[in-house]
């Protein structure tokens, strides 16, 4: 699955205009989808770069899919390991708000898919917040 590449800076911005929502959803308007679906896909690519491989597929339906974490690659079919989550919970995990382990919504199989907590969050909410 041909991922195209995440500019860093560029995935900074998208998660810093979602960034109040994901941390309060029921006190912020939810952005536009437009927005909520460029941050989602690129924080996704992010750690399709940062974890690069085939053996984990992780899922954030509408908006992205990507295999990632090195190890046997998957060709057909239902992958063996897989992520699955809203977007608001991957901007939430993404953003270091929740923790992939014992997550209740998110949907997980596979003895590699846990692998994915490694790599989060793709950039902490403390860091959006205080860039210094």
């Amino acid at each position: 699955m041909a991922v195209k590449k995440a500019d860093p800076a560029e995935t900074r911005r998208a998660l810093a205009e979602v960034m109040e929502w994901a941390r309060e959803p029921e006190a912020v308007d939810k952005p536009p989808r437009t927005v909520l679906a460029n941050a989602v896909r690129l924080s996704v690519r992010t750690l399709a770069q940062i974890a690069p491989g085939n053996s984990v597929e992780v899922r954030v339906p509408p908006y992205a899919a990507v295999q990632c974490i090195e190890g046997p690659k998957h060709t057909r079919g239902t992958p063996p390991n897989v992520v699955e989550t809203d977007p608001l919970t991957w901007l939430r995990l993404a953003l270091g708000l929740e923790r992939l382990e014992g997550n209740g919504k998110v949907s997980s199989s596979g003895t590699r898919a846990g692998e994915v907590g490694q790599w989060l969050p793709i950039i902490g909410y403390d860091n959006l917040k205080n860039p210094d």
